[in-house]
């Protein structure tokens, strides 16, 4: 059953002056607020994680990598375009499109949708700039409100990785309320990105350091990573009173089979770094019983989770995909997945979580309230009263899971 949650119950007040507008200049000097397994809050540096961490443990990593996904062109009247690129259309593949030469397919949003007709479009290229000799044009495949699939031609023999990062710009989030500036292109990006492919930063990752990774390491913890890449989705405010009214749009995600292997056959404790870290983790649950159910995995609804009852164990579940990836010869999972994470939900693949403080009334909030049994509110009134950052470039938080004492949960 879809739980029936309205959204109005999970609204803060969230001063603009506690929004952080930039980050700190050393990544591990935030601030990190610990809430342990008995609810009791307490805070530190961010670089002391390490020794907070237990070393029976592994840590997943998104090691996802943001593009500079924002692009400027202009009509023949001068009316400025914003193209924001989401994901590839033609070729589908983030690699092979992304090695495209000289044109490309991308379901992209576009801003000042209205005035742009069936003309093509020429790139808004800076004077001086290195971009200007590419002759880079986009044409309209088709539209639908916002979006539309958009087509991207240039001249030169660059792919169109190339293309972006000299005509693109890193995308920040809509309220830094600022223009991308060149401190965000170093800083909204973990230090261990490496698969191109989102259009957001999965911003947990932002405070760690070469040190605070290897004292990590050193301390024996087990550190894996995965891959999501983050669509612009995460941005899209609920608009409905009631949680079920909203959408969650399609993510792409990558694990490895041996790391799934390795979850299979540890018992230690399973921290994620960032709230996209957890629905990869627990998509994988899903994507066992369709193995189990359909000899094959298939993506993960949005709603999956509640709508019946799952008599497989998590060992179960993990065992088919294992299964099914030697099966055939297949050296990683690869899906997609809109699942929700709201209050009610039944964890079987995270213990703990580094995560940021995350806005107001958003998806992201519900996914805190579940992990911590409800208790979010808590948490977010520390921090408020202890003078924590918010959002993106804000302050960390170190939770410990907690149950629910929902009873409706599957």
């Amino acid at each position: 059953m879809i739980p029936e949650i309205r959204i109005e119950d999970y609204n803060y007040c969230l001063p603009e002056e506690r929004i952080a507008k930039y980050p700190l200049e050393r990544r591990d000097m935030s601030k990190l607020l610990i809430y342990d397994s008995n609810g009791k809050i307490s805070e530190t540096i961010f670089r002391e994680i390490p020794g907070l961490l237990p070393p029976d443990s592994i840590m997943v990593f998104n090691d996802t990598k943001v593009v500079p996904a924002r692009l400027f062109f202009r009509r023949d009247t001068g009316a400025r375009i914003q193209i924001f690129c989401l994901e590839p259309v033609n070729p589908s593949e983030y690699v092979s499109s992304f090695a495209s030469i000289g044109s490309c397919t991308w379901k992209c949003v576009i801003g000042n949708a209205k005035r742009w007709k069936d003309d093509i479009l020429s790139f808004d290229s800076p004077e001086g700039s290195s971009a200007s000799g590419m002759n880079l044009k986009a044409s309209l495949v088709s539209r639908s409100g916002e979006t539309g699939v958009v087509r991207f031609s240039w001249e030169t023999d660059i792919p169109f990785s190339k293309v972006l990062e000299l005509c693109g710009q890193v995308p920040i989030p809509p309220y830094l309320n600022r223009e991308t500036e060149q401190i965000d292109i170093e800083r909204y990006q973990t230090l261990y990105a490496h698969i191109r492919g989102s259009v957001a930063a999965p911003t947990a990752g932002l405070h760690f350091t070469q040190e605070v990774l290897k004292e990590i390491s050193d301390k024996g913890v087990d550190m894996e990573t995965i891959c999501l890449h983050v669509g612009a989705g995460t941005f899209l405010p609920v608009k409905s009173s009631l949680i079920e009214g909203h959408p969650m749009h399609r993510e792409p995600f990558v694990v490895s089979a041996a790391f799934i292997k390795d979850l299979l056959n540890s018992h230690k404790k399973v921290i994620a770094v960032g709230t996209t870290s957890v629905r990869t983790l627990e998509s994988l649950y899903y994507a066992g019983v369709s193995c189990i159910e359909n000899g094959e995995p298939s993506d993960i609804g949005q709603w999956d989770p509640y709508t019946r009852e799952y008599p497989y164990e998590t060992a179960q579940a993990l065992e088919a995909i294992v299964t099914y990836l030697e099966r055939n010869s297949l050296e990683s999972l690869s899906l997609g997945t809109r699942i929700i994470i709201v209050p009610g939900f039944r964890f079987r693949a995270v213990d703990m979580l580094v995560t940021n403080f995350h806005q107001p009334q958003s998806t992201l909030l519900l996914l805190i309230s579940a992990f911590v049994g409800g208790d979010w509110r808590s948490i977010y009134d520390y921090a408020l009263g202890h003078d924590f950052r918010f959002l993106s470039y804000g302050d960390s938080s170190l939770l410990y899971r907690r149950e629910s004492t929902d009873k409706t949960r599957k």
